[in-house]
């Protein structure tokens, strides 16, 4: 969606903490050289991903000029972020916007997160069917050097969005 970056490109340059290593003879610190050093990658996702959901719809008033659609909420500071279009509705098909929908996707029936029945068939509901689940199992480890395992078969229950 048309969420602007600008911002929040900034506010993660402002997570970056500085990184010294020392150059001498036996570890002395007689030269030292420093750089900016990025926030660990699930930290970073984990920060725009708070900004992004609470980013502020915005609209383009008269003069051409970014306005603020809900009065009611606090007005954006440069760190947040504000968008103008609403984001595509990913739960269709939509060959536009390149998304599949989720028609047909599996889910997991206990999961409240993004993987979860609930939420990824967006309301639809989803259906039940059994199928046959081949994994290895009671491995041995041999003298030397292999592990034999025999191939077990069960009978599960999954989950696709109607």
């Amino acid at each position: 969606d048309n969420r602007y970056i600008s911002s929040a490109g900034s506010s993660v340059y402002n997570l970056a903490n500085v990184a010294c290593k020392c150059h001498g003879v036996s570890g002395s610190c007689s030269l030292k050289t420093c750089w900016l050093q990025l926030a660990d990658f699930r930290r970073v996702g984990e920060f725009l991903k708070e900004k992004y959901d609470s980013a502020a719809a915005m609209r383009i008033g008269r003069k051409g000029k970014l306005e603020q659609v809900d009065k009611r909420f606090n007005v954006p500071t440069p760190e947040d972020l504000v968008y103008t279009d609403q984001s595509p509705d990913y739960c269709l098909k939509n060959d536009t916007t390149g998304s599949m929908g989720t028609l047909g996707r599996l889910c997991n029936k206990t999961s409240e997160g993004m993987d979860g029945c609930e939420l990824m068939c967006c309301g639809r509901g989803y259906d039940q069917f059994k199928t046959y689940k081949h994994e290895r199992c009671h491995c041995k480890f041999h003298w030397c050097c292999y592990v034999k395992c025999k191939r077990c078969t069960s009978l599960v229950d999954q989950f696709v969005c109607k």
